[in-house]
């Protein structure tokens, strides 16, 4: 294999694909990437066995080919060497069927590498008719609920996202049994069947920031994984096994409390009272909703206290105090995109719900916290 190539085409595909390389891989050749030249162009594959991810550069964008072939590079130093190159036409060139030298006219690096026949099959299978979505929505979608994905391996179906698909809806939602966050989107999804599954928060986050430019995603969704196609770039992961628990009855329906205020102002509030929590465990502010004003408070036996009070519209003129975690709350708030936004309350044990005013299509909720 040999070839010549830009430094900023080779290095934005290489970026793509290191997502699947894993610090923990005890495999070694899953520690490589996989380049392999064929007539139609080049492509780059690597994966830590849970997820999988392929790019492909078309040989329209390759400045020239001598040779075909495929070699397994390790992922250590190749994106460090790419990257630090001094010139912008790279020049790849396998020599002793187990090491490539990488060179521009004033430099060179000579690697040893892995057998490419040592490397998994990896299949990345398509259906004929895909779920589309664009990725400009997915990207909200997944940046709207991931952060509410449990951390903790006592519950591993808490740890990925729990996608919907139906007839004309997609509705992603993440919780690690504190907090939920919920969105739902209307589109024609062309199945037969409504499916449901639950994708790792690592693998999700990643596709994530792959999707840069908005264009067309298709979506194959198969029993144990899902295959997401945008561009030249093929995502696949594993997803997780077991029955992700039924979100829709923890959150309510009907509320005491409808209190509608400036997005950035209780922000802004949450946040200043959340200076006097840093370092503590749970972060809590307590919040208090009296006829038109509503006042968040924090105190700290050993810095002291803060008390803000903001203007608020509600339907309710008897007081009422509730206490959260400031962490979840300001890691909610930074997902609504208005304006004004609904707090929905009932009582200080029942959970707090945060909407836009006008988007219904965004939940989030919080569970409130004991303070005495």
């Amino acid at each position: 294999m040999k070839f010549t190539i830009e430094k900023n085409v080779i290095l934005d595909n290489l970026n793509n694909v290191i997502k699947a390389i894993s610090t923990k891989n005890v495999i070694p050749i899953l520690n490589g990437i996989k380049f392999e030249m064929k007539e139609e162009g080049l492509y780059l594959t690597a994966s830590d066995s849970e997820l999988s991810i392929k790019s492909f550069i078309e040989k329209k964008k390759i400045k020239n080919v001598e040779s075909l072939g495929s070699i397994i590079i390790q992922s250590k130093y190749i994106l460090e060497i790419i990257r630090k190159m001094p010139q912008d036409i790279i020049n790849f060139e396998v020599i002793d069927g187990l090491k490539i030298k990488i060179y521009t006219d004033n430099n060179q690096y000579n690697l040893n590498c892995f057998d490419p026949s040592d490397f998994p099959n990896i299949k990345f299978e398509e259906h004929k008719e895909p779920i589309m979505i664009k990725s400009s929505v997915l990207k909200d979608m997944i940046n709207q609920t991931v952060f509410a994905i449990s951390t903790q391996e006592l519950r591993p179906i808490l740890t990925g996202v729990n996608f919907k698909f139906s007839l004309n809806s997609i509705v992603c939602t993440a919780t690690d049994s504190y907090r939920l966050a919920k969105k739902s989107i209307k589109t024609d999804v062309n199945l037969n069947n409504d499916l449901e599954v639950v994708i790792p928060g690592k693998s999700i986050t990643d596709l994530e920031k792959i999707m840069g430019e908005d264009s067309d995603v298709a979506i194959h969704v198969f029993n144990n994984k899902i295959l997401f196609v945008y561009k030249n770039i093929y995502f696949q992961s594993n997803l997780l096994s077991g029955s992700y628990p039924n979100t829709d009855n923890l959150i309510p329906t009907e509320f005491e409390y409808v209190i509608k205020t400036k997005l950035q102002d209780f922000n802004d509030a949450v946040d200043r009272a959340a200076l006097l929590t840093q370092g503590k465990d749970k972060n809590i502010v307590k919040m208090l909703v009296n006829k038109e004003l509503l006042t968040i408070s924090s105190s700290s036996s050993e810095i002291g206290k803060v008390e803000e009070t903001i203007n608020i519209e509600s339907n309710n003129t008897n007081a009422q105090d509730i206490s959260f975690s400031s962490k979840y709350m300001l890691e909610a708030l930074k997902t609504m995109k208005e304006d004004e936004i609904l707090i929905l309350l009932n009582s200080d044990v029942k959970p707090i719900v945060i909407k836009s005013v006008k988007d219904e299509s965004l939940i989030q909720l919080i569970l409130p916290i004991k303070s005495y």
